[in-house]
């Protein structure tokens, strides 16, 4: 496609040809486009705005970090970035008055060196993997916003128009397109369906940045931090030792409130959280730079009707958004790219049909998504404590483990058993080891009334858990179909063969 010029666009030519277009290079956009250009294919990505950009969802999951970003080639990258380990999660949350926490590695798919994720500063983040997409010959295109998609005679989708950094208009014909532009694009349209919008979440969240707020103790500190109060709850996500996300999530009959004074809105639903405003108590706001700005966002639990129509797939926040209470944001994201990048290249290939390879794609994404649902439906009923928690994840995951295990399996994003997120082969026989000293040495917890509080782990059950996991982890069996009458991951993890 000849190399980029100073506009970041190819000037050669006005009508171009490609394999695949991807259009947003944010998590979802990116991980798509590098995993079908390891296959040989060539792709362009289509990015509207100038990176590094400002986005909200700081908050990752072991699948993200040890799965996806192995697959994209990144993860040492990633570790040297020096982001915030995230052991698990501390919750002030339903019947309990003080707070709980979980750790991934209570999870016997995540035991050991992959029972850890990181939180991040987005704009660094999503940086390394649009460079990291370059690196693997992604023509990467910024500044290069895409206004329509265009249709071949039979009506599939064939290509976009896009404007390059000069202003000219270019034609980017391919033959297959993929929509990670976000939640706010139009190109998800072109599947012909509607998007629904949760009647269950009818949520607004307000969100900021703050200098200088306490930490969690001991190995908590890298913790995100949800608490429940009575009009919502607010998360607290540490980014460095400085630098905190904070945010506070009500009902979107509060948006008329929130939208007049963003700024004291936070301030306000900060203040009725008390071990938030404990935590905040010696920090100031951010007031400047990109993470100055007080933000808003609503209406973001849907589902678009259908994720792929011929010749156009979507991912990552163009498909569906749940609910940012366990940060599967980034999550949906990278898996959606995950299953698109393999039934792309399988259809491209001609190793697997395109209705069936769609279909794979189609089916394992919606799957992820509801099963998400499902468990956070029941998740937002204040009137339960974290035992009750515990079992709907598995009855919504379906997983045959523990209440507890099933809990942090499927918080850590592993519940699909997809070996693309399972990062099994890293594991060490050890590991079960390493969780009871990483138990052991979760201190107590400080409740906001001054008591201090025994771990959750500290429990005859979990230790029993922990005994197993050594056993649990060695288990490497092939990979089934996850839907009836469907395709496993190719060797390489990226395609689709029988099951």
């Amino acid at each position: 496609m000849g190399g980029l010029g100073r506009a970041g666009c190819a000037p050669v030519s006005r009508e171009e040809h490609v394999d695949v277009v991807v259009v947003g290079g944010g998590p979802a956009g990116s991980t798509v486009a590098t995993l079908v250009a390891r296959r040989g294919h060539s792709v362009a990505l289509l990015e509207k705005e100038r990176f590094p950009r400002h986005r909200i969802g700081e908050s990752l999951l072991p699948a993200t970090v040890h799965g996806v970003c192995r697959l994209l080639e990144v993860s040492d990258e990633v570790a040297r970035a020096g982001f915030v380990v995230k052991r698990g999660g501390t919750f002030r949350w339903g019947a309990a008055k003080d707070p709980w926490n979980f750790l991934f590695a209570v999870s016997p798919r995540l035991a050991g060196p992959t029972s850890f994720a990181y939180q991040v500063d987005r704009m660094r983040f999503d940086e390394i993997l649009l460079r990291n997409a370059a690196r693997h010959g992604v023509d990467v295109r910024e500044e290069c916003p895409v206004g329509a998609v265009l249709r071949d005679g039979d009506g599939r989708v064939a290509g976009v128009r896009c404007t390059d950094r000069d202003g000219v208009t270019r034609t980017v014909r391919a033959r297959y397109v993929v929509d990670a532009s976000g939640s706010t694009g139009r190109l998800w349209t072109a599947v012909g369906a509607p998007r629904h919008y949760s009647d269950f979440f009818k949520n607004i969240a307000v969100f900021g940045y703050f200098h200088g707020g306490g930490r969690l103790p001991g190995p908590d500190r890298g913790n995100i931090l949800c608490a429940a109060f009575d009009e919502g709850w607010c998360w607290y996500i540490p980014l460095s030792d400085e630098l905190t996300s904070v945010g506070a999530v009500v009902h979107r009959t509060r948006a008329a409130e929130v939208s007049a004074d963003r700024g004291r809105a936070l301030r306000d639903l900060v203040g009725r959280c008390d071990i938030v405003a404990d935590l905040l108590s010696p920090a100031t706001r951010v007031e400047e730079g990109a993470h100055g700005q007080v933000r808003v966002r609503k209406d973001y639990s849907y589902a678009t009707g259908r994720f792929h129509a011929d010749g156009v797939l979507l991912v990552g926040d163009a498909a569906c958004f749940v609910d940012p209470v366990f940060s599967t944001g980034v999550h949906l994201a990278t898996y959606g790219a995950l299953l698109a990048a393999r039934s792309i290249n399988s259809a491209l290939s001609g190793e697997v049909p395109e209705p069936v390879a769609m279909a794979e794609f189609e089916g394992r994404y919606r799957r992820e998504y509801g099963v998400f649902y499902e468990f956070l439906t029941a998740f937002y009923d204040m009137q339960q404590h974290e035992g009750t928690y515990f079992w709907q994840a598995r009855r919504a995951s379906g997983i045959g483990d523990t209440d507890l295990e099933a809990f942090a399996t499927l918080v850590g994003g592993v519940a699909s058993g997809d070996p693309g997120l399972d990062a099994a082969r890293t594991r060490l026989v050890g590991a079960g080891r390493d969780l009871a000293a990483g138990v052991a040495a979760t201190g107590p917890m400080q409740t906001a009334s001054g008591e201090r509080m025994a771990t959750l782990f500290r429990t005859p059950v979990v230790r029993d858990v922990m005994a197993e996991a050594a056993r649990l982890q060695a288990r490497d069996a092939p990979a089934s179909p996850l839907l009836p009458g469907g395709l496993v991951p190719s060797p390489d993890e990226l395609g689709w063969v029988a099951g």
